[in-house]
């Protein structure tokens, strides 16, 4: 794991947006992850890459807040995907929240990324609420958090 760096931005825009495109028919636009700006969060220092030998595997966007982390995006490329890199970012998060020195990892996603909420749960993280999208109306989001440290 390592920090993006500005040159990375472009891998970091491929990436996602290979990753989140099957989701883009079954939400009639593009996931949110797809159209955000990751310049200042390459800036912020809160893009992560995983890299398998020379290429990019896969990245995590980690927020850090005074009281937990926030999971933005966890992507992995199409030709890593099925491989369990997405508990390898998943346990990256952890560590980071851990000498972070905050109590809890945070993340969103979509209702209908139903797959992603069964392996969230999976992974220890718990349902706290459901909200509509302020962004993209019917869309709604589920608020999902795990304790830092909490065995999976």
């Amino acid at each position: 794991m390592r920090l993006a760096r500005r040159h990375d931005l472009s891998a970091v825009v491929a990436l996602t947006a290979d990753a989140y495109a099957p989701y883009t028919p079954i939400f009639g636009g593009p996931p949110i992850p797809v159209t955000e700006d990751y310049t200042p969060r390459i800036e912020r220092g809160e893009v992560w890459l995983l890299e398998e030998g020379s290429e990019l595997a896969g990245l995590i966007v980690l927020e850090r807040h005074p009281d937990h982390a926030m999971i933005f995006s966890v992507a992995a490329a199409p030709a890593f995907q099925g491989k369990k890199l997405g508990i390898k970012l998943l346990n990256f998060a952890d560590q980071q929240a851990r000498s972070w020195g905050v109590p809890e990892v945070r993340l969103y996603t979509n209702s209908r990324m139903e797959r992603n909420i069964a392996l969230y749960s999976a992974f220890g993280y718990r349902e706290t609420g459901r909200r509509a999208n302020p962004y993209r109306p019917g869309w709604t989001v589920v608020d999902m958090a795990k304790p830092v440290g909490k065995a999976t």
